[in-house]
């Protein structure tokens, strides 16, 4: 019967014209008649049992439109930020779909579905190279989540590319269905350099989410475009401390994360759907000097 209603859910994207609803429901995000406005607001916020009293501003009928208030800016203490030494943060709300070793180049989507880096990061078989044998972790953000992207860890912006897609929803009834899922929406590859090494946030959009953009680069959709496109940053110098805002939604969607082997194997031990929201804890890098002392007694029990 789960299958059953999953095919249901799924079957019909398959059909409808997926950019030009999002292109469609962008333009309806940004409606600014009030009386408009201000009734899908308090419909979607009883929908969606949208928590109002985290926003900075809790007066709905203040937000110039829909999207102003999807992707509302929340109270200073809303979202306190994990300060444990070595720790990567979360960089959205939502729920952690999956937590994975990558398996050479693959990364497990859902059961008999995988799908590999290099198809991720949008082709760059150098750039995924990075990652093989790393570890991965999905974070899915619904329509009620707070809808602003953030940095898990204090990094260096290198480059982004914008990577054209489907534009499939990216509910759990999808993932279970649609093969690739993640490197087949079009997303945005955000490349960082930490102390520690590289890593990649990847925003994936979805159908209905009517808008991708970057603290850096501004509005990236729509308009939807049809080839790749990539701006790189290295001799700008923008850094971001753990939890400095990066992007935002519109809507919901999916964040994916990819670390290189052994610098951070905790995020691809993360328990599947757990709840956890921006700036708590993610995962901790390793303790080298611990795991180098037990090397040490590990050699000399065995010289004794």
């Amino acid at each position: 019967m789960a299958k059953f209603m999953d095919l249901v859910k799924v079957t019909p994207q398959y059909f409808i014209p997926k950019h030009l609803l999002s292109s469609g429901m962008h333009w309806f995000m940004q409606v600014e008649t009030p009386w408009v406005k201000n009734n899908i607001i308090k419909l979607l916020t009883k929908a969606y049992d949208i928590n109002v009293s985290e926003a900075a501003d809790e007066n709905m009928d203040n937000y110039p439109h829909l999207n102003a208030c999807f992707t509302r800016a929340l109270k200073p203490d809303a979202r306190p930020i994990d300060d444990t030494t070595d720790s990567w943060v979360s960089p959205a709300d939502g729920l952690i779909s999956q937590s994975t070793h990558i398996d050479g180049n693959k990364i497990i989507q859902a059961k008999c579905h995988t799908y590999s880096v290099e198809a991720l990061v949008g082709g760059d078989i150098e750039y995924a190279k990075k990652f093989r044998n790393g570890d991965a972790a999905v974070i899915y953000l619904s329509p009620k989540d707070y809808h602003r992207v953030h940095i898990p860890v204090d990094a260096k912006l290198l480059s982004m590319t914008y990577v054209p897609g489907d534009l499939f929803a990216v509910n759990p009834a999808t993932v279970r269905l649609v093969d690739g899922l993640f490197a087949r929406n079009e997303r945005l590859v955000i490349r960082f350099e930490s102390e520690k090494g590289p890593f990649c946030l990847i925003m994936v959009g979805a159908i209905f989410v009517g808008s991708m953009e970057t603290v850096f680069q501004g509005k990236i959709t729509p308009e939807y475009q049809p080839t790749i496109q990539h701006w790189d940053y290295i001799e700008e110098n923008i850094s971001f401390t753990k939890g400095d805002e990066i992007g935002r939604f519109n809507m919901g969607s999916t964040v994916v994360l990819l670390t290189p082997e052994g610098q951070i194997p905790e995020l691809g031990k993360i328990h599947p759907d757990t709840p956890i929201q921006m700036g708590q804890h993610l995962a901790k890098y390793p303790d080298n000097n611990k795991t180098a002392s037990m090397s040490h007694n590990i050699e000399d029990e065995a010289t004794r």
